[in-house]
C-alpha cells in the first residue's frame, strides 16, 4: 500500500476534473481524495498498490475531456499516511 500526492496543472478546474478523477480513483479501487487550489490547480491524496497509482497518474496527464492538462507532479504524501476508506471530494484550498 503507498500513498501519494498528485498535483495536477493546467485547465483542471471547471472541466469535471474532480469527480472524474473520482470515478477513476473507485474503478481502480483506489482511496483517498481532491480538491481544487486557489492557485487554478488540482491537488489529491491517492492511496493503494503501487501498480494502480501508475495506472491513476498516468489518466492524470489525461483527465477528462475538456480538461487541459500541463503537468502532474506525484510525490510522497508526507503527513498523509493515515488509511483512507473511500475517495472523497474535499473543499478548495
Amino acid at each position: 500500500m503507498a500513498t501519494r500526492q498528485l498535483r495536477i496543472t493546467g485547465m483542471v478546474q471547471g472541466v469535471g476534473y474532480r469527480d472524474a478523477l473520482r470515478r477513476e480513483a473507485a474503478r481502480l479501487g483506489i482511496t483517498g481524495w481532491v480538491r481544487n487550489r486557489a492557485d487554478g490547480s488540482v491537488e489529491a491524496v491517492v492511496q493503494g498498490a503501487q501498480q494502480t497509482l501508475d495506472v491513476l497518474a498516468a489518466w492524470a496527464r489525461r483527465g477528462p475531456p475538456a480538461a487541459r492538462v500541463t503537468g502532474v507532479a506525484a510525490s510522497p504524501a508526507a503527513g498523509h499516511d493515515r488509511t483512507y476508506e473511500g475517495f472523497e471530494i474535499l473543499p478548495g484550498a
